[in-house]
């Protein structure tokens, strides 16, 4: 007992197989504990790089299919746009058409209403001039 504790005092110690250490077995223990641990703990944030990892991808891709689905609301919306102006400009053309048409059936009921104005002129003369001879 005697010798053990003058081997502790130089920073000797015998573990549990007798052996000659130079680290107290308490603290050796303790030692290869704290290495478990921080492999454990090594372990556990490497998974939780991992799973980063794969939020950020999924970030990713949501973010891309966002911006894709954006992209296509924007053409719809560009595409609806121009149909809206065409539409407008064929309602102007037929619009104008329809006026132009107006015009014309004034221009036919005007040159009818002569015509049957000259044709009743044109009766009246001959019905005079049977009634002559």
């Amino acid at each position: 007992a005697m010798a053990q504790a003058a081997l502790s005092a130089a920073g000797l110690h015998f573990d549990e197989l007798n052996k000659l250490r130079v680290l107290d077995p308490e603290a050796a223990q303790q030692t290869a504990q704290l290495r478990e641990e921080c492999g454990a703990f090594l372990d556990k944030i490497a998974e939780f790089q991992k799973i980063v990892g794969s939020l950020i991808e999924l970030v990713d891709q949501l973010a891309k299919a966002a911006e894709s689905e954006k992209m296509k609301a924007i053409g719809a919306r560009n595409l609806l746009k121009s149909i809206a102006k065409q539409r407008e400009a064929q309602e102007q053309q037929l619009q104008a058409l329809i006026a132009e048409k107006k015009m014309q059936l004034e221009r036919y009921q005007i040159e009818y209403e002569t015509l049957c104005k000259i044709e009743a002129d044109q009766n009246e003369f001959i019905d005079q001039f049977i009634f002559q001879k």
